[in-house]
């Protein structure tokens, strides 16, 4: 089918279109090329073991944020993706103050200390924080850290005042620093954790990812040696497994794979001698480590950096296979981005003008397809990979933050994660002849004449699904792509069968889209407001449709725009609940 004409708009979009002067209607693509074919073969009969749902880990620096109005909404859909499967990371939960966010910044006021040096715990914020996210079907990765301003070693000054556009050291401060006493800093962890299992229940937080602190090899979050994380570590972990024996636990979050230092802390967990028990190795129930693009203006336009954060996979996942005894350990992505900075906006970093569109969508689709494909090449167990992408309260809208969601208005990147969510099972034979082979996006990325038109599919029980993306690194009007798409392998159940599509492109799942044909209302009315959140939900291309299954096979026609993602759900039998 070609691209969808006025008839196929969601109802809510052609009335806005014909109700705006023909100037602030969306333009036409500018690149009228003729569509290059692609040719994508599925085999349903050919699996290649379980779908691991990487995609389910969320994360952002300001805890206090998923308490508040638009935090909450975007919590509460994060979990309806996958109800209690979703994961949710952030810092500062130990930080002392009020619990009024900043950028980069927030506080819960958990540990001070009396007149007499005495601890005191208080968990309202920290619970309210938690309570809030288990009400909506997540989890907490929980993050030990940082360093209560009583507890600090160098607390004065202890919150930063950092804001974009200035030197990003500049967000270290009092709590960036070791403990003056690691006695009491274990305590804090076993206190917090027996509190949460007393709260929430044992068989909850043993659910729980617990890690300790955040790019301990890295200038701006820590302020010490290697040797002295590791202390740091011990003792956390120490406090942690004090209270729950069979919590969860890992690290260690580094900047990057890691290198040296992640080679350090493995070999130190695995056979060092542990600082607060004194005895060989440190339990690690998982490995995580952070992985970021590096995106750039050249020519006047945004170019990605995908094979930057690939890179970063490769060599994480190649520390931890060097472990034989890691083999089978999880590995999450603790942090897996296309930048490294959430709260940098787009308009002092013209290199983060991607994060509103589909741009941001195509690269996402992308990059979770590559990140098993590597980790199945070096053998190793790739349980999560981990998107540091929330929402920013009570800030502009569309303000070029990395954001899934903007003042209530969900971004296209967002219905993303709503596909992958429909995605389970056993994981597929899919190629592609429009695909860039694995080997060169992660030496050059896509930024040759060739975009990426690559697929990932599933199957469980009736239902196969087949996820498309069309990528490339520079945002510059392209050719669409027309696929032709042949199934095979399907079971003879299979003869009634039913195709949806969904859409994610300039004019399905897109409210960037919708808000600058608006004319990019600072402050929608409440009309415009509601028309930019049903624009935010995820599309159908077209309402589902019979799909003719003869032999096991079937074929489907489409036309892919540059940037755009696919999903087409091919269900038969009863329809699931």
């Amino acid at each position: 089918m070609p691209f969808p004409l006025k008839s196929h708009w969601p109802l809510w979009l052609l009335a806005l279109a014909t109700a705006l002067p023909l100037a602030a209607q969306p333009a036409a693509p500018a690149d009228a090329a003729a569509p290059f074919p692609v040719s994508i073969t599925v085999d349903a009969a050919k699996t290649n073991g379980e779908l691991h749902r990487i995609w389910r880990f969320f994360g952002a620096d300001e805890p206090n944020y998923a308490t508040m109005k638009d935090g909450r909404k975007l919590l509460g859909e994060l979990g309806e993706i996958a109800p209690k499967e979703v994961y949710f990371r952030t810092h500062n939960l130990l930080n002392t103050g009020d619990g009024t966010p900043a950028l980069k910044w927030g506080s819960t006021n958990a540990y001070t200390e009396d007149a007499q040096g005495n601890p005191v715990y208080n968990w309202t914020i920290v619970d309210h924080i938690f309570d809030t996210y288990i009400a909506r079907g997540v989890h907490p990765y929980a993050q030990l850290g940082f360093m209560p301003e009583a507890l600090s070693s160098h607390p004065e000054p202890y919150q930063h005042e950092w804001r974009p556009g200035e030197d990003y050291g500049l967000i270290s401060a009092g709590w960036a620093y070791p403990p003056k006493d690691y006695k009491k800093w274990e305590e804090l962890c076993y206190q917090w954790v027996k509190h949460c299992v007393e709260r929430y229940g044992r068989s909850e937080v043993e659910q729980w990812y617990w890690e300790v602190w955040n790019e301990a090899n890295g200038a701006s979050y820590w302020h010490g040696s290697p040797q002295d994380f590791y202390k740091l570590h011990d003792y956390a972990i120490a406090g942690v497994r004090r209270a729950l024996p069979t919590a969860r636990v890992g690290g260690a979050d580094s900047a990057g794979a890691g290198g040296a230092f992640t080679e350090g802390f493995l070999t130190h967990c695995l056979t060092g001698t542990n600082f607060a028990t004194g005895q060989p190795g440190t339990p690690l129930d998982f490995v995580s480590f952070h992985a970021k693009g590096s995106p750039s203006v050249i020519n006047g336009h945004v170019r990605m950096g995908i094979s930057n954060q690939l890179r970063t996979f490769d060599g994480g996942f190649a520390l931890v296979a060097a472990h034989p005894e890691l083999k089978n350990t999880p590995i999450v992505i603790g942090e897996s981005d296309p930048d490294g900075c959430a709260a940098c906006t787009a308009a002092v970093y013209p290199s983060n003008n991607y994060r509103n569109g589909t741009l941001f969508a195509s690269y996402t689709a992308a990059t979770f397809a590559r990140g098993q494909a590597i980790a199945d090449l070096h053998g190793v167990n790739l349980e999560g990979a981990l998107t540091w992408s929330f929402e920013f309260e009570d800030q502009p809208y569309f303000a070029g933050f990395r954001a899934i969601a903007t003042n209530g208005i969900d971004l296209p990147v967002l219905n993303v994660f709503r596909l992958l969510g429909k995605m389970s099972g056993q994981r597929v034979a899919a190629t592609s002849t429009g695909e860039i082979p694995l080997a060169t996006i992660m030496r050059d990325g896509v930024r040759g004449p060739a975009a990426d038109v690559g697929v990932f599919s599933s199957l469980a029980a009736n239902r196969l699904c087949v996820l498309v993306w069309h990528y490339h690194d520079d945002d510059v009007p392209g050719p669409a792509a027309a696929v032709n798409l042949a199934l095979a392998g399907l079971p003879a159940a299979a003869a009634g069968a039913r195709v949806t599509h969904y859409r994610i492109d300039e004019t399905h799942s897109n409210a960037y889209t919708v808000w600058k044909a608006m004319g990019s209302p600072t402050g929608p009315n409440a009309n415009q407001y509601r028309q930019l959140v049903a624009a935010g939900q995820l599309a159908q291309l077209e309402a589902p449709a019979p799909l003719a299954v003869a032999n096991g096979a079937a074929t489907l026609s489409f036309t892919l725009p540059r940037q755009a993602v696919s999903l087409l759900v091919i269900e038969w039998g009863p329809p699931a609940n």
